[in-house]
């Protein structure tokens, strides 16, 4: 069974930094491509950073290039998204994706960030 568990969000203030975690079990990590994704209510999911298996070819949202870094280490199954020079639009609940099975995959239960004084 396909579980990806999302933590490390929480209140930080702008120009702050947090770093996600999200631990994938239930299928191959190391052999799949992982999303980070983030939505605020009533307004459509954002892809934020995209990571090929291996990690070596990252893309990212326009709107986070240069502040969020996104990394996976294999052996630990699990992906990371360090976030830099946090501003208020940033304010969002983030998911990780794996585009496995139908549709657009699995998404985990995400975590919410809060940007603000």
């Amino acid at each position: 069974q396909v579980q990806l568990v999302e933590s490390g969000g929480g209140l930080v203030q702008p120009g702050g930094s947090l770093r996600l975690s999200c631990v994938a079990s239930g299928f191959p990590f190391a052999s799949w491509p992982m999303r980070w994704y983030r939505q605020n209510p009533g307004k459509e999911r954002e892809l934020v950073a995209a990571l090929v298996s291996t990690g070596g070819i990252i893309t990212y949202a326009d709107s986070v290039k240069g502040r969020f870094t996104a990394s996976r280490d294999n052996a630990k199954n699990t992906l990371y998204l360090q976030m830099n020079i946090l501003k208020p639009e940033d304010t969002a609940v983030y998911f990780c994706n794996v585009p496995l099975g139908l549709g657009d995959g699995y998404f985990g239960p995400g975590t919410q960030v809060t940007v603000s004084t």
